[in-house]
């Protein structure tokens, strides 16, 4: 019994023990920050690394309240969040990690559309939207109820696209199902033959044999979101950097530096990994010094 007891007792003293780093944040960033909390934690099991996902909006309110360590972003900071943080004393990097596009998407049942306008989404996703059908949008399209299906309000992806497309971040109809949560989004659009959403290309990538995805017209060309045309910009205007914002107090912290140093190591790898694409080996450069200007 006396050594069922002191067992017990150093099983929690060593949970106890374990340093932690808090990170919340985007959905859309998720897969990056998980593929490289993994792969850390598998060199370094006296550091438990948690990863949330409560939106790049929601993880910025934690964040700049001394909540989490780091933020997953799918947008930069805006500017009332730079003031929240100024206001409690949170410093931080900006630190931008793969490019991702933003794809908009069908049920595979979905034969007539292969393609969309940025113009045509305005229509569909602007506040005075009047598009109830398919056939709305386009006259050759079935004259059947379209299901909008996207990310919240938190949301950084919801936030770049309704700037992208509207013309001003927020600015968007409101009755369409919301989830900050893409898998959600993937298995409402896989089991709706009229539905239509946009989520970050990885999720895409991840079900692409449940999903179709648009191309875009732009008024310039029509492209396919691919992890090229993603990279060189083409697929215009929903290609995009995503980032991850790192507490510059927390970063005193031997085990935060220790993972953030190693998942910019790692990064251009577990990124394509997980459907992302890697940035310029300048760029991962260039925030590898930064770190270590700011690592005491």
């Amino acid at each position: 019994m006396i050594h069922l007891v002191l067992s017990l007792f150093l099983t929690v003293a060593n949970a106890t023990d374990k340093k932690t780093i808090r990170i919340d944040g985007s959905s859309t960033v998720f897969p990056i920050t998980e593929a490289v909390a993994e792969e850390f934690s598998h060199a370094n099991k006296d550091i438990q690394v948690t990863v949330g996902v409560s939106g790049t909006g929601g993880g910025f309110k934690k964040f700049t309240i001394n909540e989490t360590d780091i933020n997953d972003a799918s947008r930069t900071i805006d500017a009332k969040e730079v003031e929240i943080a100024k206001k409690n004393g949170v410093e931080y990097l900006e630190i931008p990690i793969a490019y991702d596009g933003i794809t908009v998407i069908t049920n595979p049942k979905n034969t007539w559309a292969k393609d969309i306008t940025t113009t045509e989404l305005k229509k569909i996703w602007e506040p005075d939207s009047k598009v109830k059908t398919w056939k709305d949008i386009r006259a050759s399209w079935p004259d059947k109820e379209i299901r909008l299906y996207g990310p919240g309000v938190d949301s950084g992806t919801f936030d770049y696209f309704t700037e992208a497309i509207n013309g001003k971040s927020h600015v968007s109809r409101s009755n369409f199902t919301k989830s900050e949560d893409d898998n959600v989004l993937v298995k409402a659009v896989a089991g709706d033959t009229y539905a239509l959403a946009f989520l970050g290309f990885a999720y895409y990538k991840e079900n692409k044999n449940k999903l179709n995805a648009l191309a875009i017209n732009n008024g310039k060309a029509t492209v396919a979101p691919t992890e090229v045309t993603i990279n060189d910009g083409t697929y215009a205007p929903l290609s995009r950097k995503v980032f991850i914002y790192v507490s510059k107090k927390s970063l005193q912290r031997p085990e935060v530096a220790k993972f953030l140093n190693f998942y910019i190591a790692n990064v251009p790898s577990l990124s394509k990994e997980v459907g992302y694409t890697p940035l310029q080996k300048e760029e991962y450069t260039k925030v590898s010094l930064n770190l270590k200007n700011v690592v005491k």
